[in-house]
């Protein structure tokens, strides 16, 4: 591949989805745009590479852009987060929503649906102890392709075995032909739509908890600055955070601070005049 043709489709993915990507990555470039290559009738990237220069069109960049986001995930992905989420996170919001007896929560990336319908799950099996509460649990992604696929809520065998218990494949699913569909009731407690992290969040509304992980990642420093902002914008004073193993606000952010003994999540960082105000009140 051309050097210039390199930066021109790196600057391309970093404009239209965050993506950052070295010259060592040229590689990881041509294995997965020759597909996109191929389907629009061309013979290689140097083809691909002269048609985004001249002609730009929307469809094709659609393309090129999904081919390049990763879209790895699986059911209880970690199993840690949801564990936090089930003993730490949700008694803290029951406590502290009792008056609206509601709560929404954002799954940021969320590919193929895995994290959000895992939540779904998790607020089912406790059963008689949410009775009276109202859930919304909001799934996005740069890619439509996951979205559809996450609206379907059907997944492979292989799908399914991957950090889902058998007792939830029972429970929650139904077979269809080799694949297996989440039943009604869990697919009714979320929605999916595509949205763009790099485009105004506002719209999307305000969430309790939400879930950001392995996202910032592919990220170079001043892009992760500006999602997380983003982020903080859509979130109550008492809010949640998930960010993967990974990933951190530490020297990226002052919005956020991480949780007391609780990897992985974060909470809002309070001003200090707002500390001072609260603390002459009380």
């Amino acid at each position: 591949m051309k050097v210039e043709d390199f930066d021109m489709f790196s600057t391309l993915l970093k404009q239209r989805s965050g993506l950052v990507l070295s010259r060592d990555k040229a590689y990881l470039l041509e294995s997965r745009l020759m597909p996109v290559a191929r389907k629009w009738n061309m013979k290689g990237l140097d083809e691909l590479a002269i048609a985004i220069r001249t002609r730009r069109e929307e469809a094709l960049l659609r393309d090129i852009t999904e081919a390049m986001t990763t879209n790895e995930s699986s059911f209880y992905r970690d199993q840690k987060p949801f564990d936090q989420f089930r003993n730490v996170v949700l008694p803290m919001m029951l406590a502290n929503r009792g008056g609206r007896r509601s709560i929404r929560i954002w799954s940021a990336a969320c590919s193929s649906g895995q994290e959000a319908y895992s939540l779904a799950m998790l607020l089912l099996d406790e059963g008689a102890r949410l009775d009276g509460w109202r859930f919304e649990i909001v799934g996005t992604d740069l890619s439509s392709e996951m979205v559809e696929k996450a609206k379907a809520g059907i997944y492979t065998q292989f799908e399914v075995q991957r950090g889902l218990p058998i007792t939830h494949l029972v429970k929650y699913f139904k077979q269809i032909g080799d694949k297996w569909q989440l039943n009604d009731k869990i697919r009714q407690m979320v929605s999916f739509r595509e949205y763009n992290l790099l485009t105004d969040l506002t719209p999307l509304g305000q969430f309790d908890v939400v879930f950001c992980r392995n996202v910032l990642i592919y990220f170079d420093q001043p892009t992760k600055g500006k999602v997380l902002e983003s982020i903080a914008k859509l979130m109550p004073a008492d809010g949640v955070l998930y960010l993967g193993g990974a990933e951190t606000v530490l020297g990226i952010t002052e919005r956020f601070k991480p949780m007391d003994n609780q990897r992985g999540l974060y909470v809002m960082n309070q001003p200090a005049g707002a500390q001072t105000a609260r603390a002459v009140a009380g």
